[in-house]
């Protein structure tokens, strides 16, 4: 097992509460795991802790209370998604990806965890007008006028798009203005969690989808 840092204990009880067992544990999968099947490099197992799983499980404060559904696009190695449903296990979670041997591993890790979740490898174009979630997360799949198109259309109505990001959050915003309100997305912005507790804040471009918002302009790529 993959020992939980004591410095960063307390934000891990925190945000996983009595699941922080389970986060352990994928945690641990992750590490002994993720390299050789290409999911994370090498030299990312010692720092899994902080740069990816708690960067991941702060992103659950971003997420509406009200939320029942979420999908996470480009799920990869299930981060955040994976994450996101251990911290909110009221959470129905769908996973979206298209590389076969990552849906793969999703679906072993959900067999393992018993997470509930759902594993659907697709293009999250091809989803779109099928399906609609309260909640789309993505983390370091593309900039954020490129995922707006992607993304958006599976966002409903008042539900959210929430991108992870780093620090050309600010640029990609004013670089994805014009797409996003022909997408219906309303009041972008940028916000950062775990300020004093992780060395690196989790940094979130949060965009509300329009209620009845018009369709025209959504392009489908």
């Amino acid at each position: 097992m993959l020992p939980l840092p004591d410095s960063l204990r307390p934000s891990a009880e925190r945000l996983f509460a009595d699941r922080l067992e389970l986060a352990e544990r994928f945690t641990t999968l992750l590490a002994e795991q993720g390299p050789e099947r290409g999911l994370i490099g090498p030299r990312e197992v010692e720092r899994l802790w902080e740069r990816h799983i708690l960067n991941c499980a702060l992103m659950v404060e971003a997420v509406d209370p009200a939320a029942t559904t979420l999908a996470d696009v480009g799920s990869g190695a299930g981060l955040p998604g994976v994450v996101l449903a251990i911290a909110r296990p009221d959470l129905e979670v769908t996973l979206i990806e298209t590389m076969q041997r990552r849906t793969t591993w999703l679906e072993e890790v959900d067999a393992e965890l018993g997470l509930g979740l759902e594993v659907v490898r697709s293009r999250a174009e091809e989803l779109h007008g099928v399906r609609t979630f309260d909640v789309v997360t993505a983390r370091a799949v593309a900039a954020l006028d490129k995922l707006a198109r992607w993304t958006l259309p599976l966002v409903a109505e008042d539900g959210q798009l929430l991108a992870l990001k780093g620090g050309s959050a600010a640029d990609e915003v004013d670089k994805a203005g014009t797409v996003l309100g022909k997408l219906g997305g309303r009041d972008p912005r940028i916000e950062q969690y775990g300020i004093g507790e992780v060395e690196v804040p989790t940094t979130v471009v949060q965009v509300r989808r329009r209620a009845q918002a018009t369709r025209k302009g959504e392009t489908r790529g």
